[in-house]
């Protein structure tokens, strides 16, 4: 592997370099079946004739303009993405490149509407514990977990921290201060946990009293991942802000914060910006990738197939198997051993004649293995890539 990166990341051995539909391919011609789809990026698999065509045929026409203009794609972009989240209320989108960028634009937006209507004070975003919002200075503050609260400050003051589904401690927690309250409907990061019905319920209860901003990070959970367009869509409830990345334009780096009628007038000129954000290339995969994933038709597909994937690895009655958990295609299962250890010997069962092949698999803590396959991937696939999980734990 090449020794020049900066030394922040635990990579596994392997190097690619091609991928199609569900698999990918490395260096020595192993090939891989991709249960991780880039950490929920590459929605679509790998090398989807439909946006394959959209990038291609937009490089050959515009990759760039300033956002002192604006572009045909990009608009048409923006249009369709606000319609495909207009049944949850979102009215207008910012764009930008990655989900930090989206929930640093989400904590703007919720204090610039607290300032002009209340004034000074009342500046404080809430958050879960177990949350995740990004590696920036603000977004590793809004993450409610201490290990993320290391090395770098002073971090950005104004964020306050509760257990989720604690509705008693969130009650107490959205005071005079706060102008916004921010959480995932399914936490991917710390080990998939769904967000249940009844807090988020109680959640935008208190939040529609008090005036206080409902905003949820889709950036893992969004964009069809659980079997609905947004995780959100599956609770009684509409947020004043949604905040999109990973999947939305399987692959191409975006960001995007979405508000609703009380947020979406907040930014107004010269208050936010982003040099890359709603590009042409960007925005024409973003395109293909929402003309696949709001077909109703394929939003109960990944639902079905997040069902069969959960029912097969509960048949199994592993006895390393501790839990199982998830929502569509957004599934964790915790281990008796090491998650890590998996990742490599599911990677490592890879022949190098190509005839057997690997598996690419996540964590989520020391002891959760999560999986993120891409949409498209097919039954037999999903079959296979568990056998190979099954073998691996039966070592």
């Amino acid at each position: 592997m090449a020794d020049v990166f900066m030394n922040t990341y635990h990579r596994l051995p392997v190097t690619f370099v091609r991928g199609e539909g569900s698999w990918l391919f490395d260096i020595n011609g192993k090939k891989y079946l991709d249960f991780g789809s880039g950490i929920a990026v590459n929605c679509l698999g790998h090398g989807y004739p439909p946006l394959v065509k959209a990038i291609t045929e937009q490089a050959a026409k515009l990759n760039h303009v300033s956002n002192y203009y604006q572009s045909d794609v990009s608009a048409a972009f923006a249009e369709k993405l606000t319609a495909s989240c207009a049944a949850s209320g979102m009215r207008k989108v910012f764009l930008g490149n990655s989900g930090a960028e989206a929930n640093e634009g989400a904590c703007k937006i919720a204090r610039k509407y607290s300032l002009k209507k209340y004034g000074p004070g009342r500046h404080t975003i809430v958050t879960l514990r177990g949350s995740f919002h990004g590696r920036t200075i603000t977004t590793l503050a809004a993450t409610g977990q201490d290990k993320f609260h290391q090395d770098f400050g002073p971090f950005t003051e104004g964020f306050r921290y509760v257990p989720a589904g604690d509705v008693e401690a969130l009650d107490k927690a959205l005071d005079k201060t706060i102008c916004g309250l921010l959480l995932e409907a399914i936490q991917g990061e710390s080990g998939i946990f769904p967000q249940e019905r009844a807090y988020i319920e109680t959640a935008a209860k208190l939040c529609a009293e008090r005036d206080i901003l409902l905003m949820f990070d889709e950036i893992q959970c969004g964009v069809g991942r659980t079997g609905t367009f947004l995780a959100c869509e599956t609770y009684d409830v509409k947020p004043d802000i949604v905040t999109l990345a990973k999947g939305l334009c399987g692959g191409i780096p975006v960001g995007a914060v979405l508000a609703g009628e009380k947020a979406a007038d907040t930014l107004t000129v010269g208050d936010h910006g982003s040099t890359f954000g709603g590009n042409p290339l960007a925005a024409a995969a973003g395109l293909a990738v929402l003309e696949t994933v709001t077909r109703p038709a394929f939003l109960k597909e990944i639902a079905e197939k997040g069902e069969r994937f959960q029912t097969i690895i509960r048949s199994w009655n592993h006895p390393q198997i501790k839990a199982v958990r998830g929502r569509g295609l957004m599934i964790a299962c915790d281990i008796q051993g090491d998650a890590w250890s998996v990742l490599e010997a599911c990677l490592a069962q890879a022949g190098t004649a190509g005839d057997k092949p690997g598996l690419l698999l996540l964590s989520a803590g020391a002891q959760t293995l999560r999986f993120l396959p891409p949409y498209t991937i097919s039954g037999a696939e999903l079959e296979r890539g568990l056998e190979i999980l099954k073998t691996v734990l039966n070592h």
